[in-house]
């Protein structure tokens, strides 16, 4: 069973979600809060009870204290409670410092419930998972210095030519299914070169990866 806590800061939202999650057999919530400051005393208490939650499901925008700050004061405190980052399309540096502090996951609040609950099981088992939509417009965001030179790692040079071909299908958001399709290998071969990108390039998941090499393009 993957215990939840649901952060935002409006009621309605916060119970809607409630209602359509505990549908679902694997998933139960197990409180919520509306801002990022009850939502660190919310999780204090169900730490006693031994009910600490598996997912949050935090919203970005909130008064007193919002996503980004709760999101690096929870990987801080509590490193083993995945995030997922509900969002709207107008959210794109919040989503960006999210990622740098931590957070697994992101997903537009108007996504299907079927995805809603795709995301938590994928960020329960550390896997990042970006909402449809999301990683395009991320990777497709115009560049507010053009003047400015990326800092690419320098240790893409040691990137096998089949890594960089990887890595480039990535960074276009396909899955470890398509890229093996793609590129006539298997899915484990896949993972094996994911593994090895990060590794190399000291990133932390394939978010980064693609981010980074979106600069390259």
């Amino acid at each position: 069973m993957i215990r939840l806590l649901i952060v935002d800061d409006q009621t309605i939202i916060r119970h809607g979600l409630k209602s359509l999650l505990e549908i679902q057999s694997d998933l139960t919530v197990v409180g919520d809060a509306e801002n990022g400051e009850k939502a660190l005393e919310k999780i204090a208490f169900l730490e006693q009870e031994s009910q600490i939650p598996d997912v949050i499901l935090l919203d970005v925008r909130m008064p007193i204290m919002d996503g980004v700050a709760t999101t690096k004061q929870l990987i801080q405190d509590y490193p083993g409670i995945k995030i997922l980052i509900l969002t709207t399309f107008d959210d794109d540096e919040y989503i960006s410092q999210a990622m740098n502090y931590g957070a697994k996951g992101y997903l537009l609040k108007d996504s299907p419930p079927e995805d809603l609950a795709m995301a938590i099981r994928a960020v329960s088992k550390g896997h990042t998972y970006m909402g449809s939509g999301l990683l395009e417009k991320m990777l497709h965001k115009p560049s507010q210095a053009k003047t400015t030179t990326p800092v690419i790692p320098s240790q893409l040079a040691e990137l096998s030519i089949r890594e960089r071909e990887v890595l480039n299908l990535i960074a276009k958001g396909a899955s470890n299914r398509e890229i093996a399709i793609k590129l006539y290998i298997s899915e484990k071969t896949v993972k094996n070169h994911v593994t090895s990108i990060l590794s190399k390039l000291n990133l932390r998941d394939r978010t980064q990866a693609a981010l980074l090499a979106s600069k390259l393009n």
